[in-house]
């Protein structure tokens, strides 16, 4: 039955539709830009210890880790012929990530911050993974990629609004004197435009998209898992998830590899980047974030540019090709990075960066989505979703000790650190064979 309904015809979808059913991701990913640039930025001014960064972001990966595999079985169940199947979920999400974003500015202290922080991302998570098994659902097998890189310019569109907008208020209203405990106005501003994008663009993709009706095979099952007993139902996803992780390809064990030492890296690089750039440019936090909202704005610009370009380049060279040089060139600019004391010329790097950040945000998704069954693709959405916040669970727990007592507190060494992680995700990433994954599933 798998492989049915794996193969069920749908219909091509137009330039339009595809851009109209991925614009969420613009709100979603304008959050996790926030995340990125400015919650450690938050942590900092309330008092927080450069060696504490990473424990205290251990929220991301703790709600990715419970929700997003979650809410993907729990989607894979359930069907309404009014709200559809994904959507409901990723509205509830993105209303709870609204009213976070609006509330976070005004964390009068660090314990504050970091509960809204847990409550933010269980918000984002629990739309994320059923928005991304919403775009497989919808397109036929020769569209996904193109679905999936669409989907990545907008993971590159959100992040470069919501970092632009760090950079140009920390310019037009000025950097502030700085004192522990006190969050710069300046910053309040782009979490109130995230808070608006987050519910609007949401609106859009679900306004603008209907989805497919389940097959009678998938609503026998549908039908069957709400004849249960609501006990049995809430059991139901954790067993749904280690009966799929116990049947799950040796493809994905293979990208959970390449995954461990590349979202380990990112994770160092996220909340080292603003004391790195204090250390080597001699800045104020202020002016720091700033610095890393630019540079993440200039490796998201690439993304947006290099995003669609990746297509016919995985088709003519293959995927893991592509995915191993990008993560390639994102080792390259860790090692580049700490190197360079000018504040423009810090930003050529980013373009390699950007290179290597399309490719994530694309290409592993890709060969995830055309070897797993349709009927399964929101549990292995999320599986893979967990893939990502086990390594980041893992940094937050070791890398504040090895920061503190190995690294000697030296953000200059944390992001050479990342560097050779990166280096080592692009070697694991040569150990992928999606056509031979598929083979072993058709057969």
């Amino acid at each position: 039955m798998d492989k049915f309904l794996n193969k069920i015809k749908k219909p091509n979808l137009t330039f339009w539709q595809i851009f109209n059913m991925n614009v969420g991701f613009l709100g979603i990913q304008f959050s996790f830009g926030l995340q990125q640039t400015a919650i450690n930025p938050i942590f900092l001014y309330l008092g927080a210890a450069e060696d504490l960064l990473p424990i205290l972001n251990i929220a991301g990966p703790i709600t990715g880790l419970i929700v997003q595999p979650i809410i993907g079985a729990i989607s894979d169940k359930t069907w309404s012929p009014k709200f559809g199947r994904r959507k409901p979920f990723f509205l509830i999400g993105a209303v709870l990530g609204s009213i976070c974003l609006f509330a976070f500015p005004f964390s009068p202290a660090l314990w504050v911050a970091v509960t809204l922080l847990w409550i933010l991302d269980i918000g984002n998570n629990m739309a994320m993974e059923p928005y991304r098994a919403f775009v497989g659902d919808k397109l036929p097998e020769k569209q996904l990629s193109f679905g999936y890189q669409m989907q990545s310019l907008f993971v590159g569109a959100g992040i470069l609004l919501a970092t632009a907008s760090i950079f140009l208020f920390q310019d037009w209203f000025g950097v502030e004197n700085e004192t522990v405990g006190a969050i710069p106005k300046w910053l309040y501003y782009s979490f109130f435009i995230g808070a608006v994008l987050s519910i609007t663009t949401i609106l859009w993709s679900v306004l603008k998209t209907p989805e497919i009706p389940p097959s009678e095979e998938e609503m026998e099952e549908i039908n069957e898992f709400r004849s249960l007993s609501f006990i049995e139902r809430f059991k139901q996803p954790f067993l749904e998830i280690a009966r799929t992780v116990k049947e799950m390809p040796k493809f994905m064990w293979k990208v959970a590899g390449v995954y461990l030492f590349q979202w380990y890296a990112l994770f160092v690089y996220w909340q080292f980047i603003v004391p790195l750039l204090k250390t080597t440019l001699n800045f104020t936090t202020g002016e720091a974030a700033a610095q890393a909202a630019k540079m993440s704005w200039a490796y998201n610009s690439i993304t947006m540019v290099v995003a669609l370009a990746l297509v016919p380049l995985t088709l003519k060279y293959g995927g893991k090709k592509i995915y191993a040089a990008s993560l390639f060139c994102t080792a390259v600019a860790m090692f580049l990075v700490p190197n360079i004391t000018d504040t423009t010329l810090i930003l050529v790097p980013m373009v390699l960066f950007g290179i290597g950040w399309a490719a994530m945000m694309g290409i592993p998704y890709t060969m995830v989505s055309k070897i797993v069954p349709q009927c399964k693709r929101g549990i292995y959405m999320g599986i893979l979703n967990m893939m990502i916040v086990i390594p980041m669970a893992i940094e937050t727990l070791t890398f504040g000790p090895i920061y503190k007592y190995i690294l000697d507190n030296n953000a200059v060494y944390a992001i050479f650190f990342a560097g050779v992680f990166f280096a080592i995700s692009a070697i694991l990433a040569l150990r992928l064979n999606p056509k031979q994954a598929q083979e072993v599933y058709d057969n």
